[in-house]
């Protein structure tokens, strides 16, 4: 569903702005013991050999907890009372104040112990606190918690630059018309009839979820009175207390040397089974959130976003934002957005079948084809393929109409101009929701070099103009031959892709000879649809088959070429996955558009296969319904497969854990797990992030938009399937998936540019189907200029009378090569052999001066087919820059808002340093110190 649900959580205070009848599960003490230490301990090996192992069994014990946290930390929350709930509910250190903010997992008979040493005493000297506890299910596993008290979030939220509250924001009224207030006044009535938005969360029922109404700014410990704190402990939400923890791990070192740092390397090689952070609790609950409210914010998730009952409901993109970060909740912004903007260009292409459905009875091609019982048509295949009449193929004509008729053209220019209007409104969207997530001004951090990049060019460094700093350098030679290497990959699995797609040419060629000469009347009749239908579920299963292999290739590839950092591989990968996957899933699709029945040659004079297969022939009644077939069936089997192994992998492994749980501790015991077990029970995310769930929605916009003058039913299937879409993703993140790390982007990053891509594509591939692959343009040639209304300006039903005969050549039996020639003589017709049969071509009779010659017919169709392609590109082209030029990026209100909200956070900075120094000036008074006044 479109997202435009507004269920932002203020982010100065979670206790303040949730509503008073919900129960949160959130640590409010403030007495939680901390150790902030400013200093690193490196590697030091006197220390390594003197300090215990923190891996060693006796300190362990299962199922109990032992901390390793400093002894002055232990010894403060001596005599406190420790509420029951936080100790049993997985989410609290052992005193049941300190929060969970990190859980590292890793196992004792992993023998990179040492490592793992001198990394979590690095983690101690860096301030965070530490637990850890042995698993109930497994003694070998250990899971550390990790805690990061309030001066190290302070301390790492000011080197993030991470934005936090400091003023209640002063909305402006804007100047409106009286004519506006009217028109406003006349709609609010009209709303009042109307059930209250049955779109939107019902905040009587659920948590009362307060605006982000607050201005924000980076956090400065010396600034720290402009903030507004009303508790330390849930100043910092737990998603920015994750993803500072996770930002300190990665700069943690675990041995002497420049490059031996950070937790990935330490995933990588072993040392670390998983790292993440936890969800808040169970997404289930005993009691009704509508009497109770929600418990934490995942159940709060899963009842107003990831359950079935609210499919039709907008989506809370400030809540998934705050739970999961600003990168997931830009996936689903989008996600929602390209779901809202498909229900026009839906109905449109609904009305177009509708439109093709009223007007059946009335197409006068239909109707002399199914009247053309004395038309006899040629075979479309050797030998096997019998003689029949035009009218045996009246279904599919009829058929043909649904999809090809007079609001065609229309529908293809609306596409073109809906794929532009899509993107332009939706980076008016992006700013929209940049603004509201404090993402206006945020840029990247310098990313750092990747550790396979680093270990291949350490013997070369140069300055980095940024940092300052020597880095790895990477030859310009050595860059451009691993590039030209890995461009030849992509091209020679385009070459097996394009292989793939000829074997099913073959198929296709050999087959509709055998399903010919079938026993089955069933298939004997229709063999060239049993060709088409099997020739699609074969191309479908090819498909499936090489996308697996394209992965590989793709990170052979990726990793061949050493991008420098990990944003370059990531891009570099999502760019050629996705044209190995896109060249993988409509190569067949443009072969049947523009290639199927276009170079056969004609009956005598055949084109074959390498001498060998007579090149296939197009349906007496178009080529339109194969590729009609083509995209139906791949869309909705390639949809229903996708959304299978999105979520039915995921359940099934899961719920394979669940079950040797219950075998072996039985039903009560799994339900006391810890949170930290229930979570590594999880799945954990895909190892490319969103890339599959980007991927998979691209590919269906390039299904939407490439071929939609073909099947103009595509985008309401793909709207069907973006409606359970949503809803499976937000089951799978909240339910299935363990919490990913809340990270932090402005955009979709290099989709958009895919994107764009795609609807240019998507302008020249319309034109050639309307031009070349349907009837459009024939049919328009004969109304004007060889029709019974030709010169008068017409092109009515009655105008296309005669079309069907004026379309076929005629052709001497007598001429058909050897190998051609049928086994049936066509006497069941008439009673005596045939002499004559038709085939869809404009060219001269048998026994004209130059025979089976092209006529002026054919030479004026090619000649308005080019015309058309180059008016309608044109055309289009033209009015998706206008269009382009005329939406600005920014919405103006948006633009107002911004300035005024930059001259207000100058105003108010400076009042507050005003009055800071003017406190200052009256204690100095007070304590009777003196100062000179200099100048200024």
């Amino acid at each position: 569903m479109p997202d435009c649900a507004k269920t932002n959580f203020c982010p100065a205070s979670f206790i303040e702005c949730v509503s008073s009848n919900s129960v949160y599960l959130t640590s409010s003490a403030s007495g939680c013991p901390t150790v902030a230490k400013d200093v690193n301990i490196f590697f030091d090996e006197l220390e390594g050999v003197n300090s215990p192992s923190k891996d060693d069994d006796s300190l362990l014990h299962h199922g109990n907890l032992t901390s390793t946290s400093d002894d002055a930390s232990r010894l403060e929350v001596v005599g406190e009372e420790v509420p029951d709930k936080n100790k049993t509910n997985g989410l609290y250190f052992r005193d049941g104040k300190c929060r969970i903010d990190y859980i590292l997992v890793y196992r004792k008979s992993n023998p990179q112990t040492e490592k793992r040493e001198v990394f979590e005493r690095n983690i101690r000297a860096e301030g965070l606190q530490m637990e850890k506890e042995s698993s109930l299910t497994n003694s070998d596993i250990i899971f550390v918690k990790l805690h990061a008290p309030w001066e190290v979030l302070g301390k790492y939220a000011e080197l993030m630059n991470v934005r936090m509250p400091f003023r209640r924001k002063i909305y402006y009224l804007h100047r409106r018309y009286k004519f506006m207030n009217r028109i406003e006044k006349q709609i609010s009535r009209f709303r009042g009839w109307l059930p209250r938005k049955p779109m939107k969360l019902d905040k009587e029922t659920l948590p009362d979820l307060e605006e982000n109404d607050c201005y924000t700014a980076p956090f400065s410990q010396q600034r720290i009175h402009h903030f507004i704190i009303h508790n330390k402990e849930t100043f910092f939400n737990n998603a920015t207390r994750s993803r500072i923890v996770h930002h300190i791990l990665q700069r943690v070192k675990y041995e002497e040397g420049k490059n031996k740092i950070g937790l990935n390397r330490l995933l990588s090689n072993g040392s670390y089974e998983a790292a993440f952070p936890l969800h808040e609790g169970s997404y289930r609950s005993k009691n009704s959130i509508r009497t109770h409210g929600a418990e934490n914010h995942r159940h709060l998730l899963y009842e107003c976003w990831a359950s079935w009952g609210v499919w039709y409901k907008y989506q809370p993109l400030d809540l998934v934002r705050r739970y999961f970060g600003e990168k997931i909740g830009l996936y689903f912004a989008w996600l929602g957005w390209y779901t809202g903007m498909l229900f026009p260009a839906a109905f449109i292409g609904l009305f177009v079948f509708l439109y093709g459905v009223t007007t059946l009875n009335h197409c006068q091609v239909s109707k002399e084809v199914c009247q053309a019982t004395d038309i006899i048509m040629c075979p479309i295949c050797d030998k096997y393929c019998p003689f029949m009449r035009l009218s045996d193929s009246c279904v599919y004509a009829k058929v043909t109409h649904l999809f090809d008729n007079g609001a065609t053209v229309f529908f293809a220019v609306f596409m073109a101009v809906w794929a532009t209007v899509f993107l332009e409104f939706w980076k008016r969207r992006r700013a929209v929701i940049a603004y509201d997530w404090d993402l206006i001004d945020w840029e990247e951090e310098e990313e750092e070099i990747r550790p396979q990049f680093e270990a291949k060019y350490s013997k070369k460094e140069r300055m980095n103009p940024i940092s300052g700093k020597p880095e790895p350098y990477q030859a310009f030679a050595d860059k451009c031959s691993r590039l030209i290497v890995s461009a030849s990959g992509i091209f020679f699995m385009i070459c097996v892709v394009i292989a793939a797609v000829f074997g099913i040419v073959i198929y296709r060629v050999v087959t509709v000879s055998t399903f010919a000469a079938f026993k089955w009347a069933l298939i004997r009749n229709n063999s060239q649809v049993a060709t088409t239908g099997t020739a699609v579920c074969i191309n479908f299963c090819i498909i499936m088959l090489l996308n697996v292999l394209y992965e590989k290739v793709a990170l052979f590839l990726t990793n061949l070429e050493q991008p420098r950092t990990e944003s370059e591989w990531e891009n570099s990968f999502t760019l050629k996955m996705f044209l190995f996957q896109f060249v993988n899933l409509n190569s067949s699709t443009f072969y049947i558009a523009f290639f199927l029945g276009r170079f056969t040659g004609h009956p005598g004079a055949y084109l074959r296969l390498i001498n060998r297969w007579r090149l296939e022939e197009c349906h007496p009644s178009g080529c339109l319904i194969d590729l009609c077939m083509q995209m139906g069936i791949i869309m909705v089997l390639k949809q229903t497969w996708n959304n299978f192994m999105e979520l039915g992998y995921p359940l099934i492994q899961n719920w394979w854990t669940r079950r040797k749980l219950r075998q072996e501790y039985g039903t009560q015991r799994k339900t006391s797990f810890p949170q930290w077990e229930k979570d590594y029970n999880l799945q954990p995310m895909n190892a490319y992030g969103l890339f599959d769930e980007y991927l998979e929605m691209i590919l269906q916009f390039g299904f939407t938009t490439i071929f939609v003058a073909a099947f103009p039913l595509a985008p309401l299937l793909a709207l069907l399937n973006n409606i359970i879409e949503i809803r499976l993703d937000a089951y799978k993140f909240v339910t299935q998936w363990r919490r990913p790390l809340a990270s932090r982007a402005k955009d979709i990053g290099i989709w958009y540019g895919i994107l764009e891509g795609i609807g240019i594509l998507s302008v020249i591939t319309n034109a050639f189907v309307i031009a070349v692959t349907s009837d459009f343009i024939p049919r328009l040639v004969y109304a004007y200029k060889y029709g019974p209304c030709a010169g008068q300006g017409e092109a009515g039903q009655k105008c296309m009378v005669g079309y069907v005969n004026a379309s076929l050549s005629v052709f001497l039996v007598s001429d058909f090569e050897n190998r051609s020639e049928p086994t049936s003589n066509g006497s069941e017709f008439s009673g005596s052999p045939l002499k004559y049969c038709r085939y869809r071509d404009y060219r001269d009779p048998p026994h004209s001066p130059v025979p089976y010659g092209y006529t002026l017919q054919f030479w004026h169709v090619l000649a308005a087919r080019l015309a058309f392609i180059i008016v309608f590109e044109h055309l289009v082209f033209c009015i998706k820059h206008l269009i382009s030029y005329l939406i600005p990026d920014l919405p103006k209100d948006l633009r107002d808002r911004m300035r005024r909200e930059k001259y207000l956070i100058q105003e108010m900075m400076y009042e507050a340093e005003l009055e800071r120094l003017q406190k200052e000036r009256k204690e100095r008074k007070k304590n009777g110190k003196s100062y000179h006044n200099e100048w200024p």
